[in-house]
């Protein structure tokens, strides 16, 4: 239970030491790309700055496509800046018909995280009214130094470090996926349960999205050969999580224990074991199949009741079942045959 609770606490660290970074990332990055732009001698050096900042926010994929999409609507916002503020002499009138067209022009690019640095540069042509070759190189020059800084910063990214811990987490979930296996096999067998099933398996499926927003991060910072692996991952879970849902609630449905139950509790016990990240359930879907047979081949009930409460207990056979095929589609579409 001590690591139960010390790996729940592990988040919160971690989103401070992330917080932690970003801020520091952020600062020496804009107060590079000023100083670069000083020693360049360009003018409004301090929109690098901004201009990393607004940058840093993002992933490295992120940070590449950004990137790219200020140089492309670069062009577009001094042509539009130029349509407006050379004939319109009113800064007000002129700068209302820039920001209409800009955000325009980023709402159908679908870009509008460019649109702040795009309203920065149009404010510095309306400041000067210079539409020469050396100031249109000066405004690029800001937006190259911010994209490029920020973009080699968001390089020193905690990779590694999110990796091993995506990993401790696939190891959390399947322990509890096996506690939980096992709490449902002593209810089954009519033993005490140690902790509220369905409470554990409304925090298990919160962690899972914890998880599950984290992996697409990792997969957004990294370079890597498959980073999608975790995402699938942690959705497959995430998926069986509602299988153990349905299962839960059709094992409150028993009114009483049918004499199959021990088998089926005994069968979960066995299942609990191959819950692992890299076990191909081949195997158990074949155990499975013959207990269903088994059950088939037992002498029809009795009663109404004990008809109701068999029938049951068929589902929770068909929720295994779920829960195991699964797991082969991750297997099938994430590991080598």
């Amino acid at each position: 239970m001590g690591v139960h609770l010390k790996r729940i606490k592990m988040p919160a660290k971690r989103q401070a030491i992330k917080m932690l970074m970003l801020a520091a990332k952020i600062a020496v990055g804009s107060s590079i790309a000023i100083y670069m732009a000083e020693l360049l001698k360009l003018q409004f050096s301090a929109s690098a700055g901004i201009t990393t900042l607004l940058t840093l926010v993002t992933t490295k994929r992120g940070t590449i496509k950004l990137a790219l999409a200020r140089f492309v609507t670069f062009g577009v916002v001094v042509l539009f800046a130029w349509m407006t503020f050379i004939p319109l002499r009113s800064e007000w009138l002129a700068f209302g018909v820039f920001i209409f067209l800009t955000v325009l022009m980023c709402q159908m690019s679908g870009w509008m995280t460019t649109l702040s640095v795009n309203a920065v540069i149009g404010t510095h042509f309306l400041t000067t009214l210079d539409f020469s070759p050396d100031f249109f190189l000066n405004e690029f020059l800001l937006v190259f130094i911010g994209s490029v800084i920020a973009f080699v910063l968001n390089l020193f990214h905690h990779n590694r470090s999110q990796k091993e811990h995506l990993r401790e987490q696939m190891a959390y979930i399947e322990e509890q996926m096996q506690f939980i296996l096992g709490e449902a096999a002593a209810y089954l067998s009519q033993k005490a349960m140690e902790v509220d099933v369905w409470d554990h398996i409304c925090k298990l499926e919160q962690k899972i999205h914890e998880y599950t927003q984290e992996s697409y991060e990792y997969q957004e910072n990294s370079f890597n050969s498959n980073p999608g692996y975790y995402i699938d991952y942690f959705e497959m879970r995430m998926d069986q999580c509602k299988v153990l849902y349905n299962l839960h609630s059709e094992m409150r449905r028993l009114r009483m224990m049918p004499d199959q139950a021990k088998l089926v509790a005994d069968y979960m016990l066995y299942m609990a074991d191959f819950v692992l990240e890299l076990n191909v359930p081949e195997p158990q879907l074949e155990r499975l199949e013959e207990i269903f047979a088994d059950i088939r081949r037992e002498p029809l009930p009795e009663s109404v009741e004990e008809f109701e409460n068999r029938a049951v207990l068929y589902h929770i056979l068909m929720d295994m079942e779920d829960f195991l095929l699964v797991k082969k589609r991750f297997v099938d579409a994430n590991l080598p045959a």
